[in-house]
């Protein structure tokens, strides 16, 4: 027969990994306010760009899907 598992102490196991957790986000090279600034910036530049790409091939297939099968 198998055996049961074992009591596991949760909450030491918690403080530990918060405690880990603390630790290595002390380690990370932070972003300065200009750079994340900038770096947002062209994350949103991208996105409105490959947007209007992406509508206008929409755009592009709706139309001649109309003309093609609807005959409008």
């Amino acid at each position: 027969m198998a055996q049961k598992a074992q009591p596991v102490e949760k909450k030491g196991q918690r403080v530990k990994f918060f405690s880990s957790v603390i630790g290595e986000l002390k380690k990370v090279t932070w972003l300065s306010k200009k750079e994340a600034m900038y770096l947002t910036g062209l994350v949103l530049l991208f996105s409105v760009i490959v947007g209007l790409i992406l509508g206008g091939i929409d755009a592009l297939f709706s139309f001649l899907v109309e003309k093609i099968f609807i005959g409008s």
